[in-house]
């Protein structure tokens, strides 16, 4: 759950794992659909309250029917479109993304992240997960403006986002409740006129006349 190629790989945990569908892959990650066997690893993650910090998601306990009743519902979701992520070096999985409220009409859509497992953040990966997204949806879904919200203090996060492309457009204040004290939330945005496709566009292309 979050708020935020070839032929791939993956499993959890050790031993020899089945190679699942992946749609994107890059040099660190892959990501492919959702997986209903990998939903007690998703309830893992969104219990883990080191994670749901830096989330805009309650944090009370996750039962593995409501994580399962959440997937369920996936595939109702025109609007939404979600990724596991993958570790390449391993092909675990360590992560959610997604583009919600996508708007074809209107080229637009906010972008959601979650790197559920410790050992997979300040890596780099989501930095590359964040470019990747910015990819499918400018080069594969023809959208134009994709925005998300950071909490101020996230740095890590805000960095990985600007290296990826976004840009802060503006800042509610002191709506978020951390440590003590009252934080700002920070609004991003990235546009495909300002994006260089690292990988699909290469991929993305029609084909040449043969002679």
């Amino acid at each position: 759950m979050v708020s935020e190629g070839a032929a791939g790989v993956v499993g959890v945990g050790a031993g020899s794992h089945e190679r699942p569908i992946v749609t994107i892959e890059g040099e660190l990650v892959v990501l492919g659909p959702h997986r209903r066997d990998l939903v007690p690893t998703y309830q893992r993650w969104v219990n883990d309250l080191e994670t749901l910090r830096n989330l805009a998601i309650p944090p009370r306990p996750m039962t593995l029917e409501a994580e399962s009743a959440w997937y369920d519902s996936l595939s109702g979701r025109s609007d939404d479109i979600n990724f596991t992520v993958y570790e390449r070096a391993t092909w675990r999985p360590v992560g959610n993304a997604s583009l919600h409220a996508v708007d074809h009409r209107n080229r637009s859509a906010t972008f959601g992240i979650l790197i559920g497992e410790a050992d997979c953040r300040g890596r780099g990966l989501g930095t590359e997960v964040t470019r990747l997204m910015l990819d499918y949806a400018f080069t594969a879904l023809g959208l134009h403006n994709v925005m998300l919200t950071v909490y101020e203090f996230n740095h890590a996060a805000q960095r990985a986002y600007q290296k990826a492309g976004f840009r802060e457009l503006g800042r509610r204040r002191q709506c978020r409740m951390m440590g003590g004290r009252l934080w700002d939330e920070v609004y991003m945005e990235c546009l495909a006129s300002e994006f260089e496709s690292p990988r699909l566009a290469a991929l993305l292309k029609p084909d040449e006349r043969r002679a």
